[in-house]
This record gives C-alpha cells, sequence and structure tokens, in this order.
C-alpha cells in the first residue's frame, strides 16, 4: 500500500516539476508559487513514505 503511495506522488512530483519549468502556458507569480509549496510538501511526502517502506520487514 505504501509503495504504491510513493508511486502516485513520485508521479505527481513529476507532473509538478514539468508544471513549473514549462515556457507555456506563462503562469502568474502566484501559480508558480503554489506550485512551489506543493512541490516542497510531495518531495517531503514522498522522502517520509521511502523511510516507511525502507523500515518494513
Amino acid at each position: 500500500m505504501r509503495q504504491e503511495e510513493a508511486r502516485q506522488v513520485r508521479a505527481r512530483l513529476a507532473e509538478l516539476e514539468r508544471n513549473l519549468t514549462a515556457a507555456y502556458p506563462p503562469r502568474s507569480h502566484r501559480q508558480r508559487q503554489e506550485t512551489g509549496h506543493e512541490l516542497r510538501n510531495a518531495k517531503f511526502r514522498v522522502k517520509r513514505l521511502e523511510e516507511c517502506i525502507a523500515a518494513m520487514p
């Protein structure tokens, strides 16, 4: 279950990174900020999930 959740979060991370660096469509400062916050939160979440998975027997 955690591995599937981690896979989904990684996929979302990749999507957020693409959106943040994409030249088009032009994004407002607020949209870039919101995407950046979501990206940081997702990276933290995937790190925690990977730690949980590594601790599983």
